[in-house]
């Protein structure tokens, strides 16, 4: 993945550029088409998305809880708090989306620890919210 394509991701935005380098080398883009399942609640989870372009909605239940957009992200609370997806997200534009792999977001938990905190911090956000 280019570097460059990572600092356009608030998430990221304050990492240096061989930070960038570091996380580019972690990640893969990837592009999908509205209607494409990019996780289903209860499988087991294997990766952490970021979003660069399009939207998404989050499902519980069933019910959407949350729309997703442009440098939001999802897939981190399966990766660190359980081994199963919480809720699913669906596309309903077509995206293109920056994919980490769970063993290379645990890699990059290790070597950055400064992003691997602001992770963290959402992720305590999002479970006090559900």
């Amino acid at each position: 993945m280019d570097p460059d394509g990572v600092k356009t991701v608030p998430l990221f935005e304050g990492l240096d550029g061989s930070q960038r380098e570091r996380i580019a080398r972690w990640a893969d883009e990837v592009e999908v088409d509205q209607g494409k399942h990019l996780v289903d609640e209860g499988d087991f989870a294997h990766e952490f998305f970021v979003i660069q372009e399009g939207e998404a909605n989050v499902t519980h239940e069933g019910a959407v809880i949350a729309k997703l957009g442009p440098g939001d992200w999802f897939g981190e609370i399966a990766l660190e708090e359980t081994d199963r997806r919480t809720a699913s997200v669906v596309a309903t534009t077509p995206m293109r989306l920056i994919v980490m792999l769970g063993r290379d977001f645990h890699e990059m938990e290790a070597e950055m620890p400064q992003v691997a905190g602001t992770i963290r911090q959402a992720i305590t956000q999002r479970l006090a919210n559900t």
